[in-house]
């Protein structure tokens, strides 16, 4: 179950955190791996040759997202080079986090052009290509902030939230050529973005958390990998939690 062979997959940010663990979850699964990123060469080095280290498919390209022009090119060459695109995960983002009184219009143009705009952008160069296939499965990461909202992320959340709509959006304009749009929103997962908290921080994720600790970045590739399957071809505009019971 959840063979992914044959199938070219796109992931954002693809070589650090959540989505390096997207990446060698897709290429053990059997398909062949682009992994973007935006401008640490030494994690895409490292993350390419882990995953052929394992036997799988994998190469990295610099891209940024926010550049709707570069995201077109990029995918452009991908489809081109190796045949087609059949899996886009949209995971690369960026947080800058600040009480809503503190927040500057840079904060907001930066936050909202990588994790929203990116995501529009990629989506619209990834589309063409997968309904010429007639298949497709797009995985757009969110947040469980994007549904709960937090203090001190009024412009993080809200770019979450935006990436449901959006999910919810394309589900509907594209299902009918063969393409699913769906959402993953993690809770608090053990990240280099969540390592800087506090002790206190922590300890109070963990006690407002159901399963008491927080999540690991491959149980999040493990609902990633299985919206891009044959086995969910049936699933589209849905937002898979996976935030240990703290949003229900």
């Amino acid at each position: 179950m959840f063979r992914l062979d044959g199938k070219i997959a796109l992931v954002t940010g693809g070589t650090r955190g959540i989505g390096r663990a997207c990446s060698e979850a897709l290429a053990a699964a059997g398909a062949h791996v682009v992994m973007a990123y935006r401008g640490n060469e030494d994690a895409a080095k490292d993350a390419t040759a882990a995953i052929e280290a394992a036997g799988g498919k994998a190469e990295a390209v610099k891209l940024d997202v926010a550049s709707a022009d570069t995201v077109a090119e990029t995918i452009k060459d991908i489809t081109k080079r190796l045949g087609g695109l059949h899996i886009l995960v949209n995971n690369a983002g960026i947080a800058r986090d600040q009480l809503l009184m503190r927040v500057k219009q840079d904060e907001v143009d930066d936050t909202f052009s990588t994790n929203v705009a990116g995501t529009i952008w990629c989506c619209k160069a990834a589309i063409r290509p997968m309904m010429r296939a007639k298949e497709g499965r797009i995985i757009n990461l969110s947040s469980v902030v994007g549904e709960t909202g937090n203090p001190g992320q009024a412009v993080y959340s809200a770019s979450k939230a935006a990436i449901l709509g959006l999910t919810k959006t394309l589900a509907r304009e594209y299902a009918s050529r063969g393409v699913t749009v769906n959402a993953v929103a993690p809770g608090y997962i053990d990240t280099d973005m969540t390592s800087s908290l506090s002790d206190e921080i922590k300890e109070g994720i963990v006690s407002s958390t159901p399963l008491g600790r927080v999540g690991r970045p491959e149980e999040v590739a493990a609902a990633v990998l299985f919206l891009a399957s044959e086995e969910a071809g049936y699933i589209t505009g849905q937002v898979l939690r996976v935030n240990g019971g703290m949003y229900v």
